[in-house]
């Protein structure tokens, strides 16, 4: 070969390598994950999450990328965090965390499709025009935890027989969750002779504070509230109600786990993996609009016998009986 054409095919080489050794990459698509408190006490909810992806052919980092934004408890910053995933132009928002993060998606974006979770009716709360089609461009699921209150003052009460006086703790940070709980746990109370003294905490220093002041009234029982907040300190909580004696009920079966005495609601860890979902069948070209509103499924009671032990109550067989999960 002459040395002029060696020239000549070596540089028309030098072109065309890069070409085919440097396949182009598809970009992947982008989910933005929105939630009201911080990652470090829900691992179990993104593994969950995560798997509902999986389980639609989704693997972070794989096939699809997650952008997360945490709000650290603090409320008021869910807007720009919400705003921030919309300019970010992903594909679908999660607003997990409860209503308070559906409405800060909602107000961010009327076409950007949502997955949201909340504990109640998600058409009187204004998110959807209704179950089977929600019309907009938010759907997600529905666990029932606030239609659920009166049954667990039921609960309570039955647990513990003579309880007349209940001290509810809720949190204000969650307004519209708070009033639908408080209504429903007044009016059940009043329907069974209770005296209900609401006390509120939105602050690890308010909960101290909302347990002093339950010392001094001395109720029979306790019933918390719901919101991620409280969720998140439940350890803080199950101390509480063990160093003042109190029986208490929770929503969220995390609190029995960790000493709480019982919990009665639906199971949030299968909630977020049906969250995940719901994101990558909307991935997949579902429309938010016809994708009808899930329901969670599995609703749990769980009692935890060391703590009943502890506070030498007697667990009544039939309680017993129908408690799906009894932690010794």
């Amino acid at each position: 070969m002459k040395r002029r054409e060696l020239i000549t095919l070596l540089s028309g080489g030098a072109v065309a390598w890069p070409l085919t050794a440097r396949p182009q990459q598809t970009a992947l698509p982008v989910i933005g994950f929105l939630h009201v408190t911080s990652p470090d006490a829900r691992t179990d909810h993104l593994r969950a999450f995560r798997q509902g992806l999986k389980d639609t052919g989704y693997v972070e980092g794989e096939n699809v990328a997650i952008v997360y934004r945490w709000a650290d408890n603090q409320v008021d910053r869910l807007p720009a965090l919400a705003a921030e995933l919309v300019q970010r132009r992903v594909v679908v928002i999660a607003a997990t965390g409860g209503l308070i993060c559906a409405l800060a998606a909602k107000a961010a974006t009327t076409t950007s499709p949502i997955v949201f979770d909340v504990g109640e009716d998600p058409v009187r709360l204004g998110l959807v025009a209704s179950l089977a089609r929600p019309g907009g461009n938010l759907t997600g699921i529905n666990f029932f935890t606030v239609e659920l209150a009166a049954k667990r003052l039921e609960l309570l009460r039955e647990l513990v027989p003579s309880a007349i006086r209940i001290a509810v703790l809720v949190d204000p940070a969650f307004a519209t969750t708070t009033e639908s709980t408080l209504r429903d746990v007044e009016t059940a109370g009043r329907a069974m002779g209770l005296q209900i003294q609401v006390l509120t905490a939105s602050t690890s220093g308010e909960i101290n504070a909302a347990f002093a002041a339950i010392a001094r009234a001395r109720p029979d029982a306790i019933f918390v509230g719901i919101s991620p907040f409280l969720i998140d300190r439940r350890v803080q909580l199950a101390q509480l109600a063990a160093r003042y004696a109190l029986p208490a009920i929770y929503h969220d079966r995390v609190n029995a786990e960790v000493g709480g005495l019982m919990s009665y609601g639906a199971n949030l860890t299968d909630a977020y993996r049906q969250v995940g979902l719901y994101t990558g069948r909307i991935l997949k070209g579902a429309r938010p609009a016809e994708l009808p509103v899930g329901q969670s499924s599995k609703l749990e009671l769980v009692l935890n016998a060391e703590t009943a032990r502890m506070l030498d109550l007697t667990v009544p067989p039939q309680l017993l009986a129908r408690a799906d999960e009894v932690i010794e």
